[in-house]
Order: structure tokens, then sequence, then C-alpha cells
């Protein structure tokens, strides 16, 4: 069993990481409504991922004999003053997340939590890899905010392929 303080900030992670996952769908919604059909499917595919994200963490606890308990999330902005202010949330979003798992982190070491620190270090990875694609791509939405196409172009040439990750932690409900 993952030490007690561990699993209960991981618990509360699992809202974070279902808070992201609505704040995303929040800007994907934006995205549709101005007809940018690349960002909207980006963001679309980065609230999927989120929510992947929190029930990872819900397998990790069922795995491990611990108590899950979804927490309340508040509800997500949804209006927005330009089209580049989504990309701006959604940086801030990523390094505060960053923070938490590094958060989560300190709490398996100082507790000897071995097996949940090593859980951890995928999302350590993970971080790394959000926070760049959002600053990349908050830099050519503002270089760009007058000329939706190019911002479409760049998320279609950049962000189009993405497979699974074979590394990850397995997803509670996901079968296999």
């Amino acid at each position: 069993m993952p030490a007690t303080r561990f699993a209960a900030q991981l618990n509360a992670q699992i809202g974070n990481e279902l808070a992201a996952h609505n704040q995303y769908l929040a800007c994907a919604i934006y995205y549709d409504a101005l007809t940018m059909p690349r960002m909207a499917a980006f963001f679309y595919g980065q609230a999927l991922e989120e929510r992947g994200h929190a029930m990872m963490m819900v397998q990790y606890l069922v795995d491990t004999d611990a108590e899950v308990v979804i927490p309340a999330v508040d509800a997500p902005t949804s209006t927005f003053a330009d089209l580049v202010a989504p990309v701006e949330l959604a940086l801030a979003q990523e390094r505060t997340v960053t923070d938490q798992i590094n958060g989560l982190l300190r709490i398996a070491r100082e507790e000897g939590d071995f097996a949940s620190e090593q859980f951890m270090q995928w999302f350590i990875k993970e971080q790394v890899e959000e926070v760049a694609t959002m600053s990349d791509l908050l830099a050519v939405a503002t270089r760009n905010r007058d000329d939706i196409e190019d911002i479409e172009e760049y998320v279609a040439r950049e962000h189009g392929g993405e497979g699974d990750d074979p590394t990850a932690p397995r997803q509670a409900g996901a079968g296999g």
C-alpha cells in the first residue's frame, strides 16, 4: 500500500487532472465555435489525455489496495478574451500540474514509498513534454494571432500523429 500521505495527495491530484480535462474541453469548445477545427481537435485530445492521467492514478490506487476518492472540481473558464488566451491558460495550468506532480514525487521520497516514487517517474517526463508543447503553441498563437490559418497549419503539422506511449501506466477502465 502507498504511504497514507501520498495516497491522500494522489486522490487530490485525480481531481486536479479531471479539472484539467474540463478546462481543455472548454478550450476545445471555444476553438470549435471559432471554426478552428485543428485547435479544437488538439484541445479535445488534450482533454482526453488529462482524463487518462486521472485514470492512471485511479488504477495505481486500486492496484495498491488504497482508497480512491474522486474529489469535486470547479467549473472551468469558458470565456476568453481572444484566441491566444486559452493557450496562455493551458501553459499556466501545465506549469501548475508540474509543481503538483513534483510535490507528489517529493512526498513519495520523504515517506520512503519507492513504488509510488517509481509510478510518478512517467508523469515527470510527461510534464516536461506538456510544458514544452504549450510553450511552443503559445509562441505560435501569439505570433500569428491575426492569422488563424497559420496557427491551424502549425497544429496540423506538429500535433497530428502522436501514438500511445507504451511506457505509460495502465488506465482504470481501459481493459487489458
